[in-house]
Formats: structure tokens, C-alpha cells, sequence
């Protein structure tokens, strides 16, 4: 059977060894890494925990393909421990597709903090992938009407975005959940569920329309052109 050296999420010893009785292949990272799901017991303390794993080595597909699980031995030179399955990821949204990196980062942790209802820091990360968002909107200086205090406050941004027709007019009311003072509550750490969700809804609607969109409709394109050439 396979065994991992790892520390214990559950009693907390530190680089103890988990029997792997069972893994799967989940998806993958980097064009390369396989990432697989894999059950381990601990042999400290006899419970278990789900491990998500990443392909350490391009070398190593195979064997994750063929199933962690199956490997004799240790397996820790073929994966690295990226986390494991816990409270966090109860109910947690995935992040629309064709996100910038850093804000793919930053929506996560703001799904992870919503799903574990801690709405204040959910909405200060979906408010972070707002502001990143909407900056690259912005033009260079010396255009009419656009002063530092609008480039810095995040509602105000919106509101001059909107108002010039550089977002779409349609996720204006959705807006309203990010006040033109920018402050929201998240601040004072006062935000109740359905206020973080309101920002949740608007931070998913103006991403899928800035970053989704787009690319799946260049997909699309690059596929139609793609069956032309062939002909």
C-alpha cells in the first residue's frame, strides 16, 4: 500500500505516516501537474483525511494516472501536498473561467472566507478582485473628469466607468452592493450574509463579463477558423 509522510490535520502529529488506500485524479494544473484526491489514515491516531496532491515532477504522470494508491512504498517524492479537505471547502464557488491569475487568487479566498461565514473578509477579497478588475479599465491621465480621488475610491471608479460607458450599463444596480465611498461595511465589520452575498453577486457578473466572456467567444472564433482552414 502507498504511504504518505505528512503532517496530521487531526491530531496534529507532525510528519506521520498515512497509509493510502485510495486516490483519484481531479484535474490538472499548469498544462501538466495531475491533481488527485487521496485518502489517507493516520497512523498516529487511526483517522482519516482526504489529501489533495499535485504531480511533482512532468517525469511523474504515470503514476498518478495509474493511481496513487497503487504505488508501493512512499509517495512523497512523486506529489506535493498542496492542502486538504476541510470546512473551507463546503458550498465554496469555483471562480468564473479565464481569470487573471491574481485575481483567480484572490476570488478564491474570498469563496473560502463566504463559505465558512466569515463575510467580512470574503467581501474585503471579492471587493480586492473588483479593484484589480476595474483599474486596467482606466485610462491614462488626462482625461476629462478623471482626478486621483476617483482613480482611488472603488465606487467612485465604477460610477465614472459606468457613466462613460466602459462597463457594461446592465451590472450598474448590481453595483450598488460596493458604496462610492468605499465603504461597504467590511471596514467596520459589520456586514451581514446577504450584504457579502450582494458583493459576491457583482464581483461574479462583472468578472464573467470582463474576462469569461471574451475568452470563450475568442475560443469560439479560433475554433470556427480553425475548421475554415481544414477545409
Amino acid at each position: 500500500m502507498a504511504e504518505l509522510v505528512t503532517d496530521c490535520p487531526r491530531c496534529d502529529a507532525a510528519k506521520t505516516t498515512f497509509d493510502i488506500p485510495h486516490s483519484h485524479l481531479v484535474g490538472t494544473e499548469y498544462q501538466w501537474a495531475r491533481v488527485a484526491e487521496a485518502f489517507g489514515i493516520c497512523r498516529n491516531c487511526n483517522q482519516g483525511t482526504i489529501f489533495v496532491l499535485r504531480q511533482s515532477d512532468p517525469r511523474y504522470g504515470d503514476y498518478l494516472q495509474q493511481g496513487l494508491h497503487k504505488q508501493p512504498g512512499n509517495i512523497n517524492a512523486l506529489v506535493q501536498v498542496k492542502t486538504h479537505i476541510s470546512l473551507k471547502d463546503e458550498a465554496a464557488i469555483s471562480p468564473p473561467e479565464h481569470l487573471p491569475a491574481h485575481i483567480e487568487t484572490a476570488f478564491r479566498e474570498g469563496a473560502t472566507c463566504m463559505a465558512v461565514d466569515c463575510h467580512n473578509a470574503s467581501a474585503s477579497m471579492y471587493r480586492l478582485c473588483v479593484d484589480l478588475a476595474t483599474w486596467d479599465r482606466l485610462p491614462d491621465n488626462g482625461v476629462e473628469g478623471l482626478n486621483a480621488v476617483i482613480r482611488r475610491s472603488l465606487g467612485l471608479r465604477l460610477k465614472w466607468l459606468f457613466d462613460t460607458g466602459r462597463l457594461p450599463e446592465g451590472l450598474r444596480e448590481l453595483s450598488e452592493a460596493i458604496k462610492e465611498d468605499g465603504n461597504d461595511g467590511a471596514h467596520e465589520g459589520n456586514l451581514s450574509e446577504h450584504d457579502a452575498a450582494d458583493i459576491e453577486d457583482f464581483t461574479v457578473a462583472l468578472l464573467e463579463r470582463l474576462y469569461t466572456e471574451p475568452a470563450r467567444l475568442k475560443l469560439a472564433k479560433d475554433r470556427r477558423d480553425g475548421r475554415r482552414a481544414g477545409h
